[in-house]
């Protein structure tokens, strides 16, 4: 059975910064691609970020230059850095498990919320 575990999510003022850590555990070895999506109210989820167990890495235009996706394969971690947040980031973001083609397994999700 896999399991991601997210955390780090909150509440934050434009142009602050968060850190979003989602960690797997169970069978996962044949999955290589891990990663983040995010779903705001009356919108579809959206893909922010992934990055491959090579370390390709592939963003959101959306976020391009503002967020750093990476991993620690030895923790089966991977991190979302977000700087320079905007409103219009505030979503719900998931953790996501899978290759590059599909997503297998997801996160329970973490609010962030970016308000003045």
């Amino acid at each position: 059975q896999v399991q991601l575990v997210e955390s780090g999510g909150g509440l934050v003022q434009p142009g602050g910064s968060l850190r979003l850590t989602c960690t797997a555990s169970g069978s996962i070895y044949r999955l290589n691609a891990m990663g983040w999506y995010r779903q705001a109210p009356g919108n579809e989820r959206e893909l922010v970020a992934s990055i491959t167990n090579g370390g390709r890495t592939n963003y959101a235009d959306s976020v391009k230059g503002r967020f750093t996706i990476s991993r620690d394969d030895a923790k089966n971690t991977v991190y979302l850095q977000m700087n320079s947040l905007r409103p219009e980031d505030t979503a719900v973001y998931y953790c996501y498990l899978g290759t590059a083609a599909t997503v297998a397994y997801w996160g329970q999700g973490t609010q962030v919320t970016v308000s003045s």
